[in-house]
């Protein structure tokens, strides 16, 4: 059986495109380096961060939950995912401020007892926080990237490299 040229080469540039968009990660979101182009958050200082954690993470992650509950969300700052850390100086992610997840396969017992909550997080929350960073979305597949829990503990504490 003879191999398609046209269906090879197709392949070859779906694989070489994942390999670049692959790439592509950490993707510069803040101020610009010396080379004038955007900082990635590593690469960012402390102030740097706090800056564009204030005027970019911040404003994106209340626009996720105003929606979802205005009454609940009306103000919206660092205490709701790094509880006091103002005081104490630590802003290190995951926290143990935030509840712990179970660490089963795909929420299961977030999605049953809290399933809008969950749905909206990974629907909405995850994808927009993973953009303000600059990084990936978490992969089921490769188990790392941003995602639940890179906030969240999980039961014994963190997870998936966080």
């Amino acid at each position: 059986m003879l191999a398609c040229p046209k269906a090879n080469g197709r392949v070859f540039i779906a694989i070489l495109c994942l390999i670049v968009l692959a790439g592509c990660y950490p993707k510069g979101v803040g101020p610009s380096g010396s080379d004038g182009s955007p900082l990635t958050w590593p690469e960012m200082n402390l102030v740097q961060r706090q800056t564009h954690m204030r005027d970019v993470v911040v404003p994106r992650a209340g626009a996720v939950f105003r929606d979802w509950r205005p009454e609940r969300f009306a103000r919206i700052d660092c205490r709701l995912c790094h509880g006091n850390a103002e005081n104490t100086g630590n802003f290190r992610m995951p926290t143990d401020h935030l509840p712990r997840l179970s660490g089963a396969l795909l929420l299961g017992p977030e999605r049953a007892k809290f399933p809008e909550t969950t749905q909206l997080k990974l629907d909405r929350l995850v994808p927009e926080m993973a953009d303000a960073l600059g990084v990936k979305p978490f992969s089921l597949v490769t188990r790392r990237g941003f995602g639940c829990y890179s906030c969240h503990l999980g039961p014994d504490g963190p997870m998936f490299g966080n």
